[in-house]
């Protein structure tokens, strides 16, 4: 039998509502839910980001390699072009007129006198007697010949000082060999041997004016 209660409904206990717990429960979990959905999203938005960014840096290295790589012929070939006028600037700083030279001493040599030997170098190392020496830093020339008066050599030393970037002349040797002997192409018998070094300046742009092809008259032009 069902119980059935008697009291007023005003003087009723009235029973706490059991559905208001589970809303809070409920509202709780939708904030979780909600926040971590949030979390998720900006995490994913993150990371999506990144990955752009390290896609886009990736796409500019290989760009930046393929240009290096079709630039690498270029660079090869500045790099030729460079040592190669490097090469010449060397080869010009030791050119000489060697030329110019041969005229100049026909020019100055007195006209009594010849040269045994014409010995020349232009770094300045020569092998005079078979043996190597340095005699200046620049082109040098060595002369070995003969003259009949020791004036005569003196004169030749005055006009081998005159000729074209002569910077300095030495003389190392002037003696007569055999006071009897008979002058000739080989040996100098009475005259006077002269052993004589001339050392020149380094290059210059031009050797010489355009359009002097002479030795200049201060020379002497012989005797």
């Amino acid at each position: 039998m069902r119980p059935v209660n008697l009291l007023p409904e005003s003087q009723r206990r009235r029973q706490p509502a059991s559905g208001g717990k589970s809303a809070y429960v409920v509202l709780g979990l939708l904030t979780v839910l909600l926040a971590m959905t949030g979390l998720y999203v900006v995490t994913a938005n993150k990371v999506t980001s990144r990955s752009a960014a390290a896609a886009a840096a990736s796409a500019e290295a290989d760009r930046l390699e393929a240009q290096a790589a079709s630039l690498g012929a270029f660079g090869s070939f500045a790099q030729i072009k460079e040592t190669r006028v490097a090469s010449v600037r060397q080869l010009a700083t030791e050119r000489f007129d060697w030329e110019r030279l041969m005229l100049e001493l026909a020019r100055v040599l007195p006209s009594k006198g010849w040269l045994l030997t014409a010995e020349a170098s232009v770094s300045g190392e020569t092998e005079n007697s078979g043996t190597p020496e340095v005699v200046s830093g620049g082109p040098v020339a060595i002369l070995i010949g003969c003259l009949p008066r020791q004036s005569d050599v003196a004169d030749l030393m005055l006009r081998l000082g005159r000729m074209h970037r002569v910077e300095d002349v030495t003389l190392a040797e002037s003696a007569i060999g055999d006071v009897k002997g008979s002058p000739s192409i080989e040996d100098c018998g009475r005259y006077y041997k002269f052993d004589v070094s001339v050392a020149f300046a380094a290059a210059t742009p031009k050797e010489a004016p355009d359009g002097q092809r002479r030795v200049p008259a201060v020379l002497g032009g012989g005797s």
